[in-house]
C-alpha cells in the first residue's frame, strides 16, 4: 500500500448496491466474499478511529429494490460530509427484458439526489462495456450500458460525486480481471477497483491498480469451447432459469452489513 499521509474524514461508509457492491466472485472470507467495498472499509477504518461500516448491497436485486429496501435502512445512519456513500444499482434491470430507460434513469437520479441532499459524499460508478464489440449481444449490451453510463456521468456532475469510469482506464477492460460467470469482477478485479477507489479518495492504494496486466495469449480452439461449454452449465443455464420462473439469486438473502460494524 502507498500511504500519502491524508487522514480519512469519513467515519462512516454506507454501501448499496447489488452484486457487485456484495462482492460476488472475489475471495471468500468466513463464508462470505469480500469485494472491493469490503476492501475500502478496512483501509478508511484504519485511518480513523471510530470507523463504522454498512454494506446493504444483495445480489439480485433491481434499482427499484435497492431503493425499497436499501435506501431507508442506511439514509438514517448518514452523519453528513462524514459519511461516504456508494451508490451502485441498475444494472439488472437492464439485463432484463423489459427494460424501461426512462423510468430507470429517473428512479436513478432522484434517489441520488436523495442520497447528496443528506450531505454525504456521495460515490457512483459507470458499468465497464465491451472495448471492440464484435457479435449482437455485445452491441446491445454497449447501446444499453452505454446510455446508463452517460446518465450515471450526467448525475455524478449535477451533485458532485465521485466517478469511478472503469471506462477511461484501458486495465478494466481487460478479461483477466473477470470471473469465470463473465460477468462478476475476480479477486484482482475486486483489489484494483478498491484501489482506484481509494485514490480517488486520495487514501493509501495499491499504486499498480491501472498498470495493464501485460500481452495474453489467446486460448486454442479446444479450450475456448471448454470453457463455453463450462460457462453454459454452470452460469447461463441457472441464469435462465431463473429469470424463467421469475426467481432471483439474491431471493431470501440478507445484507451481509445491515447495521453499523465497527472495523477499528
Amino acid at each position: 500500500m502507498r500511504d500519502n499521509g491524508h487522514v480519512s474524514r469519513f467515519t462512516r461508509f454506507i454501501a448499496f448496491g447489488d452484486s457487485i457492491t456484495e462482492g460476488l466472485c472475489d475471495d471468500i472470507v468466513a463464508g462470505q466474499y469480500v469485494g472491493w467495498a469490503d476492501r475500502v472499509a478496512y483501509v478508511l477504518a484504519h485511518e480513523q478511529t471510530g470507523f463504522e461500516y454498512f454494506n446493504l448491497a444483495v445480489r439480485g436485486k433491481r434499482l427499484e429494490q435497492v431503493v425499497a429496501d436499501q435506501i431507508p435502512l442506511g439514509i438514517e445512519f448518514i452523519e453528513g460530509s462524514q459519511t461516504l456513500v456508494s451508490f451502485h444499482a441498475g444494472a439488472n434491470n437492464i439485463l432484463r427484458p423489459g427494460y424501461e430507460p426512462d423510468v430507470i434513469f429517473s428512479m436513478y437520479q432522484e434517489t441520488v439526489r436523495r442520497l447528496a441532499a443528506t450531505g454525504a459524499q456521495v460515490m457512483l460508478f459507470t458499468v465497464q462495456e465491451v472495448a471492440d464489440p464484435q457479435t449482437r449481444t455485445q452491441r446491445l449490451w454497449n447501446s444499453r450500458f452505454g446510455g446508463f453510463n452517460n446518465m450515471v456521468r450526467k448525475t455524478a456532475n449535477e451533485v458532485g460525486a465521485l466517478l469511478l469510469d472503469g471506462n477511461t482506464h484501458e486495465v478494466f477492460f481487460d478479461k483477466r480481471l473477470i470471473a469465470p460467470d463473465r460477468l462478476h469482477l475476480n479477486a484482482d478485479g475486486h483489489r484494483r477497483v478498491a484501489s482506484a477507489v481509494l485514490a480517488n479518495l486520495g487514501m493509501p492504494h495499491d499504486s499498480d491498480w491501472d498498470v495493464p496486466i501485460g500481452p495474453m495469449s489467446e486460448p486454442g480452439l479446444v479450450a475456448r469451447c471448454g470453457s463455453t461449454i463450462r460457462w453454459v452449465t454452470s452460469f447461463l443455464v441457472p441464469w435462465a432459469l431463473r429469470r424463467m420462473t421469475g426467481k432471483s439469486s439474491g431471493d431470501g438473502r440478507i445484507a451481509k452489513h445491515e447495521g453499523p460494524v465497527s472495523l477499528s
